[in-house]
């Protein structure tokens, strides 16, 4: 389907989502929001598509937070409506996918952009990123899940600290806390990420997809229950059987 606020890529099972608003440093408005929705039910069911690539247009935003003017006249009925629907239609889809997502953080990630790009499996930043949560400073909290992803990663110390202050952090220091996995130039940026995508994608697509709902399950009390069964169903699927094939007659698996 045809895109206004987005562009899709698809090349070698790898897609790249890239939203193109450059105009407003790449803001997420209530289409790019659908549009990203929409792309990403598109990749669910591609069987070419194994992994997925999310950045910016540009070098200057990744996202630079959500579209404010959008927003700016709502009581907290519809406040809460377009948070609850954000969160349900986007960022818990993208953590939640049976592919992984890696975002390509170019720039700011601010707001709803950290929060788009913390949703993510993976995150690689530009050596120009700035990541952060400003919402305190207009009277606000993140509404996109922003208070319950960041403590996971970085710890409650770090993320009330990045909350409170609504200061924004370079990439290095995002890596330092473990908010992002690294840091490359910004010329760099894309094809570091497509690498990583590329060894990814010629993995097991069954046991990556178990892998990333174990995790996600990593902090509650079904983790460990769900990866012994996850690690069972695996060894009756073809998955299983290819890989240790290949193993034992010491060739690549082919998936």
């Amino acid at each position: 389907m045809g895109y206004e606020n987005i562009l899709l890529d698809k090349q070698n099972k790898i897609s790249v989502i890239t939203i193109n608003r450059p105009e407003s440093l790449n803001a997420l408005n209530a289409k790019t929001i659908s549009e990203l929705s929409s792309a990403l039910e598109e990749l669910t069911t591609d069987a070419e598509c194994r992994v997925i690539i999310l950045t910016g247009s540009g070098e200057k935003s990744f996202v630079a937070g959500a579209d404010i003017k959008e927003f700016s006249d709502f009581g907290q009925e519809k406040a809460e409506e377009l948070a609850r629907n954000g969160q349900n239609s986007l960022f818990n889809k993208i953590e939640n996918m049976t592919k992984p997502v890696i975002a390509a953080v170019n720039g700011f990630a601010l707001g709803g952009g950290l929060e788009l790009a913390m949703a993510c499996h993976i995150r690689y930043a530009s050596e120009n990123a700035k990541l952060g949560l400003p919402e305190v400073t207009l009277g606000l909290i993140p509404g996109y899940g922003g208070t319950q992803r960041l403590p996971k990663l970085v710890g409650k110390g770090i993320a009330n600290e990045m909350i409170f202050s609504a200061k924004m952090i370079p990439a290095q220091r995002a890596k330092e806390i473990g908010l992002v996995n690294e840091v490359y130039p910004v010329e760099e940026l894309l094809t570091k990420t497509k690498e990583l995508a590329n060894i990814i994608a010629h993995n097991s697509p069954m046991a990556i997809a178990k892998a990333i709902h174990a995790v996600n399950l990593s902090d509650t009390d079904k983790g460990f229950e769900t990866e012994i069964q996850y690690f069972g169903e695996l060894f009756d699927l073809d998955d299983k059987k290819e890989g240790v094939s290949a193993f034992l007659e010491k060739r690549k698996p082919n998936f």
